[in-house]
């Protein structure tokens, strides 16, 4: 343009020859018959803006298909079978993460609970006494602190903790009670579940759809515990009671006791039975005349401070909030209950050296045999049992109860008769001989139309099942306290939801085949094997299996599985994780 402009100028002003003049005018009249050029033609080309919004929806068109959660609806994203310490934990979890609470929010999680009420074990046992065995620090959920100074609380305060935890989170809401999952179907071409849903009262059945299915059902059956037959058991004219069948009118007050078992629960009811003192304000204070403590072996046995006010001391001392100053406890007990695990497996014979000799301090000036306390296995094969205060020890220094080590021969009509020839009498049997394992509260589980045996099925990372599409169990440890475990295993699953879910992922199935060709070997220890008690022995029909070797074999080291499940990455050779 400005080029135009000066020849036109120069056409005005100057009075060139005509040749000249005529030439000037024949370049003028070529150079306005050459197009104009702009600014934007000069400058080098650069490509044409992308038409973003078009894009976009075209990008989510193509992700649709197979983001989860959206295509193919079921009708929830989550369900999760059992309203236990297990379940509100897991539900706790999805409510607290940014990404999957959404689902929660839009009515898409579900719990689905067998009993009338919610805690699980903690509001299935009413027999008198019934606590926790493990310290309520590392028995709490790690995101809420445990407020009470005992260490080993007893089961209303359990099960009050686990309430108040619901409430908190908005969980309660998300519970349909008195509903049993009697069967699990997972189907590969729609990818999600159907579970049959039987209510409890009618028998009324139903089903509902689910994208994953998370077992927090624990291991064994409520129903019934595991009760063996015992020869003459029809001819006493007594109670035979187990412990998980107690109730509340059961009359025991001045009647003489022989407790079949040596484990918790044995050891828990001993002393309680004594002590007048009622498990609900609304029953009446009843005592034993007198109890007896029958075992088979004895169990490791070991005291522990009744109180423990290190989270106050901590708030207060160091001005600490109350999150830190759990944390710090809680951590203390851990690496404790760690340690000594680990020494037992190490150096089992001093380990046993130490745990006798604290017997025998306990039972120092009574007449009371230490033999009743000498196990022949090594520490730690074994649960070992926790007493607060030594409250069994003391009693068994009284007149009101002993301990016998021996074996049934039968049972007569006023007690028992034991093969060392000694007899006795009995008004109550309370056969504190174990549970009965159960796999995901009895439902059965089909997979493209085929029944699956879990029991013999492998698991991954102790948390998912071998060849099982979107199906997540929760296995606390038997070595320490059940929930440490179980907050790991709901870390792990919200990580790898939340994996999913960012990658377009709708199905996750772990394989004991990895994508390099190496095969994960199965072993004959189940997932919680790694103790030779009888009701673990008796798993191995029931539960499902561990392999030879990483991320199949279960360690139950705390600080190697929060590595494993806390931070490692979720995609790995084992995992399949299709679009």
């Amino acid at each position: 343009m400005r080029l135009l402009s000066k020849l036109k100028t120069i056409v005005k002003t100057s009075t060139p020859s005509t040749t000249t003049s005529t030439s000037i005018l024949k370049e003028s009249e070529a150079i306005e018959m050459t197009p104009i050029f702009t600014l934007a033609d000069r400058l080098p080309q650069l490509p044409a803006l992308p038409n973003i919004p078009r894009r976009a929806s075209a990008r989510v068109r193509q992700l649709l298909p197979s983001v989860p959660f959206i295509s193919n609806k079921p009708q929830l994203d989550i369900l999760i079978i059992g309203a236990g310490i297990s379940g509100i934990d897991m539900a706790t979890h999805i409510s607290r993460d940014k990404r999957l609470s959404k689902s929660l929010k839009k009515g898409r999680v579900a719990i689905v609970e067998k009993r009338g009420a919610i805690g699980g074990t903690w509001d299935l046992f009413k027999y008198p006494g019934v606590r926790s065995d493990s310290d309520m620090t590392t028995f709490g959920f790690a995101h809420r602190p445990w407020m009470g100074k005992k260490t080993l609380a007893d089961a209303a305060s359990i099960k009050n903790y686990i309430e108040d935890t619901a409430k908190a989170g908005s969980i309660d809401s998300l519970i349909q009670f008195n509903t049993n999952v009697s069967q699990i179907e997972w189907s590969s071409e729609r990818k999600y579940w159907t579970a049959t849903l039987v209510d409890v009262n009618s028998g009324n059945t139903r089903t509902i759809t689910s994208r994953f299915i998370i077992g927090a059902t624990g291991y064994y059956d409520f129903d019934q515990g595991y009760q063996p037959h015992f020869t003459g058991q029809e001819q006493f004219k007594g109670q035979i009671i187990h412990p998980q069948q107690w109730q509340d009118d059961i009359v025991y007050d001045n009647k003489r006791v022989v407790v079949i078992g040596s484990g918790a629960t044995a050891v828990t009811l001993v002393p309680a039975l004594l002590q007048p003192n009622p498990t609900t304000p609304s029953q009446t204070p009843q005592s034993a005349a007198h109890v007896t403590m029958l075992q088979r072996s004895p169990t490791y046995i070991g005291s522990v401070p009744s109180e423990d006010d290190s989270l106050n001391t901590l708030s207060k001392r160091f001005n600490l909030n109350t999150q830190t100053a759990y944390t710090l406890v809680r951590w203390r007990n851990i690496l404790a209950q760690q340690g000594l695990y680990r020494f037992a497996q190490v150096a089992p014979t001093l380990m046993k050296k130490g745990l006798i000799s604290r017997a025998k301090k306990e039972l120092k000036g009574s007449d009371v045999d230490i033999k009743h306390f000498q196990p022949s296995y090594g520490p730690w094969d074994e649960r070992l049992c926790a007493v607060p205060d030594g409250d069994l020890f003391k009693v068994l220094q009284t007149s009101n109860a002993e301990i016998v080590t021996d074996t049934i021969e039968y049972m007569t009509d006023s007690g028992i008769q034991l093969t060392s020839g000694r007899h006795l009498e009995a008004d109550i049997i309370v056969s504190a001989t174990g549970l009965k394992l159960q796999m995901l509260g009895g439902a059965q589980v089909i997979i493209d139309g085929e029944r699956v045996q879990v029991n013999q099925r492998m698991t991954y990372k102790a948390v998912l099942v071998e060849n099982a599409p979107n199906l997540a169990v929760l296995f606390g440890y038997t070595n320490a306290s059940w929930t440490l475990k179980i907050d790991l295993a709901c870390d792990y699953i919200v990580r790898l939801l939340r994996h999913m879910q960012q990658n377009g992922h709708n199905t996750f199935v772990p394989s004991s085949i990895a994508t390099d060709g190496d095969t994960a070997i199965k072993q004959s220890d189940t997932v919680m094997g790694a103790l030779s008690a009888g009701y673990i022995r008796r798993a191995e029909d029931v539960l499902p299996k561990q392999g030879d070797r990483y991320p199949w074999h279960v360690t139950n080291n705390y600080l190697s599985d929060i590595i494993m499940l806390k931070y490692q990455r979720i995609e790995d050779k084992w995992l399949k994780l299709p679009k």
